[in-house]
């Protein structure tokens, strides 16, 4: 099993846009020594909307290669065709993950059947761990707890990545799925309530600019230390709520490339982050302990 604070890394940019593999090294480096538990390859924050095909699997590879085994890494293989994440997956199996993160068919709208389908045949069609990634917000698809514990059944459906923020949605797919699950969140500013309600860890964007301190929150809360995991958290809150002030990764790589850990690089339609808002993305940096 797979626990604690996981990282949904960045993929670094150059000015035009290419991928800077250097960065990524670099990055994948720094978050080994910093004691995150697994990384996340090519997820939203990742920007897997944007990447060419070629270049998502050769990234999952790098960081793959990267890590050489030092850490989990889970490859995002995601997509709202069922056939493009099957080639997806597979590649991510034979490249060397550990697992993949599949985010629910977004655009299409899928019933719940259709979710159903979509995941057992990638169950069917490729041997490898799956996470479900639930986020409505983004996707305007919302996979509800009895689909999560059909897809429980499947030997290949390992955990679920739940990022609506919300405790009770948490609480009824802990229920209706027992140990055939593990679930995560997938929420930065509820994570530590939802660890202590029974999660098992966090996939998250604030862990790119504080990596240390995330994992102490994860690792005091997994323990069931909550007074400790909340005063830990607390610095944290700021940076949980500033790097959303714009969609994610705008504010994230704005962070990272004003700490010097990654370029300016962002693809369209995503921008860099407004002027307006950059304040109070540094002021949250600071709060967190971040200069």
């Amino acid at each position: 099993m797979i626990t604690g604070s996981m990282v949904a890394l960045v993929t670094p940019m150059e000015a035009d846009g290419a991928v800077d593999f250097d960065r990524l090294d670099a990055l994948v480096e720094w978050h080994i020594a910093e004691g995150t538990a697994a990384i996340v390859a090519v997820g939203t924050t990742g920007e897997s909307a944007t990447l060419t095909a070629e270049e998502h699997c050769a990234v999952m590879k790098r960081v793959i290669d990267v890590t050489a085994g030092r850490i989990p890494v889970i490859a995002g293989t995601g997509s709202n065709s069922t056939r493009e994440a099957i080639e997806f997956t597979r590649a991510a199996r034979d490249q060397g993950a550990d697992a993949c993160l599949l985010v629910t068919p977004y655009y299409n709208k899928p019933t719940q059947e259709g979710l159903y389908q979509h995941h057992l045949a990638i169950a069917e069609a490729v041997s490898l761990p799956q996470i479900l990634y639930n986020v409505p917000g983004r996707t305007a698809c919302d996979m509800l707890p009895e689909t999560v514990a059909r897809l429980a059944e499947l030997d290949d459906v390992i955990a679920i990545k739940e990022a609506t923020g919300d405790i009770n949605r948490t609480l009824e797919i802990l229920e209706l799925c027992g140990s055939k699950l593990v679930v995560y969140s997938g929420d930065d500013a509820t994570a530590v309530d939802l660890i202590l309600n029974g999660a098992k860890g966090t996939i998250s964007v604030t862990a790119n600019i504080v990596p240390a301190a995330n994992a102490a929150v994860c690792s005091a809360a997994m323990a069931g230390r909550a007074d400790e995991a909340r005063r830990l958290n607390e610095p944290l809150m700021s940076l949980h709520n500033g790097l959303f002030v714009e969609a994610n990764p705008i504010p994230v790589k704005w962070a990272l490339a004003e700490m010097g850990r990654i370029g300016p690089g962002i693809r369209l339609p995503l921008t860099t982050l407004s002027g307006q808002y950059h304040e109070a993305v540094r002021s949250a940096m600071r709060l967190a302990g971040v200069e």
